[in-house]
């Protein structure tokens, strides 16, 4: 029987939401017929590598944010030679880092948003865009952090002086219309999901993650063109990263004047969440693949990069 060790919690922001996807996942591996050893994640490194000896057969990285999808315990599984699911090491560092990430997308060719890094002292001074506008930490996951700046809301300063996502931001045009999301299993892009936020202004962490956040309707009512043109950005995005098992693309679609609209890539998520609300099991499900099926199929694909 193969033995699959489950990585969960961890110290990023996102905590809360791998506890809730590593429940999910220990309990679908168990039911797959896997022995699961789940291991919660905290700051010892050294309890995880003790946890982690000896090696399991597979480890199910189940993390979010922070040192659980930027390469940082990539590394760790790649120095023990144990194999694990989603990217590696240079995929998830490059997907984590939104600017990194940016560049890739242009030099792919891939429809982005225009927007540059900016200095917090800078923000605070003055508009570095056009308004409205959208401020994000380079580095971070789920939303968190993300602050739309309108026309007449007096909200930057207080944005810039109470950031606490380091010295920097990404700073992009805000683009009006719909939200999209594609999955990406291997080499198959799966479906085109429309996001309608119910809980925020727009998906926001509470959308994703609280019941009745948000609405998904799948497969995404837009112009048959782009939905084809969706699928075939996210599989360009994933393999542009060097991403490996199953990613996330981000869109937004902007149709206010008409469909076909403008298409934009917005981050590559490559450890999508497995909670009861998320996204890439709802498409999974929708082209016959339920969720016990879906974890075994990461385990399956699971690598070691060492």
């Amino acid at each position: 029987m193969t033995r699959v060790a489950v990585l969960y919690g961890g110290i990023s922001a996102e905590r809360d939401v791998s506890l809730s996807s590593g429940t999910q996942v220990i309990a679908a591996l168990r039911q797959a017929g896997f022995e699961v050893l789940p291991i919660d994640i905290t700051e010892d490194l050294g309890a995880v590598i003790r946890a982690l000896t000896p090696k399991p057969d597979t480890v199910f990285n189940a993390l979010h944010g922070r040192f659980g999808e930027d390469g940082a315990i990539q590394g760790v599984l790649d120095w023990m030679g144990i194999p694990y699911t989603h990217s590696g090491v240079r995929a998830s560092a490059l997907a984590m880092d939104k600017v990194a990430a940016k560049a890739v997308f242009g030099a792919a060719g891939l429809p982005i948003a225009k927007g540059r890094l900016v200095d917090m002292a800078e923000l605070e001074a003055a508009d570095p865009l056009k308004l409205p506008y959208v401020v994000k930490p380079v580095n971070e996951g789920s939303s968190v952090g993300v602050e739309i700046i309108r026309a007449g809301d007096n909200r930057r300063v207080a944005v810039a002086r109470s950031w606490r996502f380091g010295r920097h931001a990404l700073v992009e045009e805000f683009i009006p219309g719909r939200e999209l999301t594609v999955s990406v299993m291997g080499d198959r892009a799966l479906a085109v999901t429309e996001i309608i936020a119910v809980a925020g202004v727009f998906y926001d962490y509470e959308s994703k993650y609280s019941n009745g956040g948000s609405r998904h309707i799948i497969p995404a009512r837009v112009h048959p063109d782009t939905y084809v043109h969706a699928l075939d950005v996210a599989l360009a995005a994933h393999n542009a990263l060097g991403c490996h098992g199953a990613t996330r693309a981000d869109f937004r679609y902007d149709d206010t004047a008409g469909e076909p609209g403008r298409l934009v890539l917005l981050e590559v998520n490559t450890q999508p969440g497995l909670t009861p609300t998320s996204l890439l099991p709802e498409q999974a499900a929708h082209c016959g693949i339920n969720f016990s099926a879906l974890c075994a199929w990461m385990v399956e694909h699971a690598q070691c990069r060492a």
